[in-house]
């Protein structure tokens, strides 16, 4: 009787924990759905760059009421979280919870440095709204109301976004003014004198066939009404405030610790892009390491390919000589869809798991080529309605290397970006903030890195030049982590950044200006790719040391991105349980 009774009152225990399990996992993500819901309401554009039309006829909120309204909505997440027995939760959704909190730990903590004081920078912001375009379809009425919709309310996001510089330039929170001086020109592509040629104008241009010519019309009124009277004089106040207050109130100096508390916050931008407790010390010297390492690789090829003269000769002669460049646009656009498509076919004997949602290649738009980098890769919607796209620079095709083609397209489309982001958005059993939060810079970016490593083994890399191209560009990403701590921490200057970049690459000076520009605008994030990549390369040796012939590949690939997204020490601990597993089983 007694052992009855026992039993039965294990029974009701294992009862109550499995029910108590079920309700703090149902709480969980009942509030991972809440934040992601508002999250969404707060920011359309984001919605609207995942797929998600029902913000589309609004901007965000950019005043500072709503912003601070925002970080208290954050705070009181992290309260209902911790409102959740964390122990009561299954294994994996623990992961989960702890993602979440360190999301939002990190925004709150982030939200003390006032980044939303600094809303735009030579890669965008303001002056580029017109971007958004790239990822709207236009099918019905519907379409075109959300997007006059969106027109009408333009100059109110213009006029919160100056208002939110003018509290930063009280609290001195300002981008460098090298890279500022960039703007005006970009302003005065939206000051037009005929509204057609707005690029705000471009849906209006051509209408889906099932709207009628009368309301084609009658939208095109509108628009051109709204372009000529709302929205060019809202910019033209914003150009005036720009150049007459703002700019000669930039700081001349290019590092973050010009800001208040700038040393604190290049600190916290480290660790959040790198997902590591590295300092800016210990960066920088691995950077010297790398550069290093990577220097005596391509030395090796320069004696390789028989060139008479020293690293600098041979750069100076891949920047000059016109047989590795393209002198038309349209040509080397097309030499990237080639390449693109003949990677494709190769991806199975590396990978057991692809995605399914395509990608295409396009060119970057006019207006902002001339100020960004080489190329970059825009996600798919998130229900597969839009496909992922790699976009390529085609201003100055002179100045971009043939040679280096491969390791970038390998980089941001497929096996790098597309493949991991669009693998991640296809990871069902995964909260949306894990498919489609691409907070976690060192191992998307680092994946990205990791992906050009793979030329070899994708047939790719046959020409000594492209084999060189790659160290080229795996050169590229150490010396990021030289200059970004150099300028940031170590106090270095623009000149000497371009100087320490030009004598250990053979990247065109277009390009390198560029990419320190952007570093400078953009703290921290630049040291993200080779952290990130050196932790899944030194993950793989790893695993081909531990498991010697029994190593898959292919399954190593399938453990590093079933996960989505994640830091380095939980894509370690994922690695390490995979070849412990492995070893038991073939033991």
């Amino acid at each position: 009787m007694r052992r009855w009774i026992i039993a039965g009152l294990a029974s009701i225990c294992a009862f109550c924990s499995l029910t108590a399990r079920a309700d703090a996992t149902a709480e969980l993500h009942a509030l991972f759905d809440r934040e992601w819901q508002r999250g969404l309401q707060e920011d359309p554009e984001g919605a609207s760059y995942l797929g998600d039309a029902r913000y589309n006829d609004r901007w965000p909120d950019r005043s500072l009421t709503a912003i601070a309204a925002s970080h208290a909505a954050d705070q009181a997440a992290l309260k209902a979280l911790d409102a959740i027995d964390r122990d009561a939760l299954p294994a994996g959704e623990q992961i989960n919870y702890d993602l979440f909190r360190r999301q939002y730990t990190e925004a709150l903590e982030g939200y003390a440095f006032h980044p939303f004081l600094m809303p735009l920078n030579q890669r965008g912001g303001i002056q580029t709204q017109d971007e958004i375009l790239e990822v709207l379809r236009f099918e019905k009425s519907k379409d075109y109301d959300d997007w006059l919709a969106r027109l009408e309310a333009l100059p109110t996001l213009i006029d919160q976004t100056e208002a939110l510089m003018r509290e930063g330039l009280r609290e001195k929170r300002m981008q460098p003014q090298i890279v500022m001086q960039r703007v005006p020109a970009q302003i005065d592509k939206q000051i037009v004198d005929d509204p057609s040629s707005s690029p705000f104008f471009k849906p209006f241009i051509e209408f889906a066939e099932n709207i009628a010519p009368e309301q084609q019309q009658a939208y095109r009124e509108r628009a051109q009404r709204l372009i000529a009277k709302e929205i060019v004089p809202a910019y033209q106040r914003f150009r005036a405030f720009f150049v007459n207050d703002y700019l000669p109130a930039c700081p001349q100096q290019v590092g973050a610790w010009v800001q208040p508390d700038g040393d604190k916050l290049y600190a916290f931008r480290t660790r959040q892009f790198t997902t590591t407790q590295l300092t800016p010390k210990q960066i920088h010297a691995i950077g010297l390491s790398e550069v290093k390492r990577i220097r005596a690789q391509m030395q090796a090829i320069i004696r390789q390919v028989g060139f008479d003269g020293d690293f600098a000769a041979f750069n100076a002669h891949l920047r000059s000589d016109p047989q590795f460049y393209y002198t038309d646009g349209d040509a080397l656009l097309e030499a990237y869809r080639a390449l693109a498509k003949r990677i494709d076919p190769e991806l199975p004997r590396l990978f057991k798991t692809t995605p399914r949602l395509p990608y295409g290649v396009r060119p970057i738009p006019d207006n902002i080529a001339p100020d960004t980098t080489t190329a970059y890769y825009l996600p798919g919607a998130a229900d597969g309605t839009r496909a992922g796209y790699y976009y390529v620079n085609l201003y100055k095709p002179e100045s971009r290397p043939k040679y280096e083609m491969e390791a970038l397209t390998l980089h941001e489309s497929v096996p790098g970006h597309h493949f991991q982001i669009a693998r991640a958005q296809e990871l069902g059993a995964l909260p949306e903030f894990r498919k489609n939060g691409w907070g976690m810079t060192a191992f998307v970016e680092g994946w990205g890195l990791y992906a050009e490593s793979l030329g070899d083994e994708l047939g790719l890399y046959q020409d000594p030049y492209s084999k060189y191209g790659a160290l080229t560009y795996e050169m590229w990403r150490a010396v990021r982590l030289v200059v970004d701590t150099g300028m940031h921490y170590k106090h270095w200057t623009r000149e000497q950044a371009i100087d320490y970049f030009k004598a250990n690459t053979p990247k065109a000076e277009l390009d390198i200006v560029n990419e320190i520009d952007r570093y400078i605008a953009w703290p921290g994030q630049a040291l993200a790719y080779k952290i990130g990549q050196l932790k899944i390369r030194e993950l793989r040796t790893r695993a081909e040391k531990a498991l010697g012939q029994k190593f898959d590949v292919r399954e190593f690939h399938d453990v590093v991105l079933g996960s989505g997204a994640i830091p380095l020490d939980l894509l370690e601990r994922n690695v390490d349980a995979w070849i412990q597993a492995q070893r038991s089983m073939k033991s």
